[in-house]
């Protein structure tokens, strides 16, 4: 079987990312009661979906490309959505991993 991180970037891959990168902080917040029932994940996505999208419409999207995962298996999402343009700035990933 997958692990959550593969299971997160399968999903995301609707997004058409330019860039993706998903890290289990799961490890960070052993013993949080909500824990239990998922992990803890910070994902970086670079995709042309978010353009002319207010940040609240670019989670919303993610939500909705993560589908069931948001309801089992992930307890907490830190996400870090852009545009191509806006991670064009020096130092800004936008080569997929």
């Amino acid at each position: 079987m997958n692990s959550m991180p593969e299971r997160i970037r399968g999903a995301l891959a609707a997004l058409s990312p330019d860039y993706l990168a998903v890290r289990d902080d799961s490890a960070l917040h052993a013993g949080h009661a909500g824990a239990r029932d998922g992990g803890h994940y910070h994902v970086s996505i670079v995709s042309a979906a978010f353009a002319g999208r207010n940040r609240v419409a670019r989670h919303r999207l993610v939500y909705d490309a993560l589908g069931a995962l948001m309801k089992n298996g992930i307890h907490a999402l830190a996400l870090d959505a852009r545009t191509p343009d806006e991670a064009s700035t020096p130092g800004e990933p936008t080569a997929s991993h």
